[in-house]
């Protein structure tokens, strides 16, 4: 564990907290889209569990969505009852999570998160999440992704 940036440690050790095993890579390159991380992991795009921090009604989300489609905001904010969803800027995205985007991990944030996940990633036996760093990744299960992160499953697409 101490060959992981310190962001990845803090992703760890919540994980072992709250029960699920799950080994955090470390890629030689950065893995900030989903089309890089299924390149390095040699994975399906669609595997790819994108951590995404919009703003719902103002107030910061976390929504956990396929790689393999892009998220439409009408819908989620159908899907979640809100009246509005954007895009949150960079600068709420570290301070909500405490990570840099291309690395938002779904767990080790300084505060939990409302955390919604799109359902699209239940057809995937093994889903992989960025893990609090652009250069790290980590294999998890549907359920255990949902476990972890108490997320409501959505309509994203």
């Amino acid at each position: 564990m101490t060959d992981l940036p310190e962001r990845s440690i803090i992703v760890q050790q919540h994980l072992a907290r709250a029960g699920v095993e799950s080994e955090i890579r470390v890629l030689p390159d950065s893995a900030r889209t989903a089309r890089d991380a299924a390149a390095a992991i040699g994975c399906h795009v669609a595997s790819i569990a994108n951590s995404l921090v919009l703003a719902a009604d103002g107030s910061p989300i976390l929504v956990m969505t396929s790689g393999g489609h892009r998220v439409d905001l009408g819908v989620l904010a159908r899907s979640i009852g809100a009246r509005s969803v954007a895009m949150a800027a960079p600068a709420v995205v570290r301070e909500a999570t405490g990570q840099a985007i291309g690395g938002v991990a779904p767990v080790g944030h300084p505060s939990p998160l409302r955390t919604f996940i799109d359902e699209a990633l239940q057809g995937h036996d093994v889903i992989w999440a960025a893990a609090g760093h652009p250069h790290t990744v980590m294999p998890l299960t549907f359920d255990s992704l949902q476990r972890v992160t108490d997320g409501t499953v959505v309509a994203v697409a």
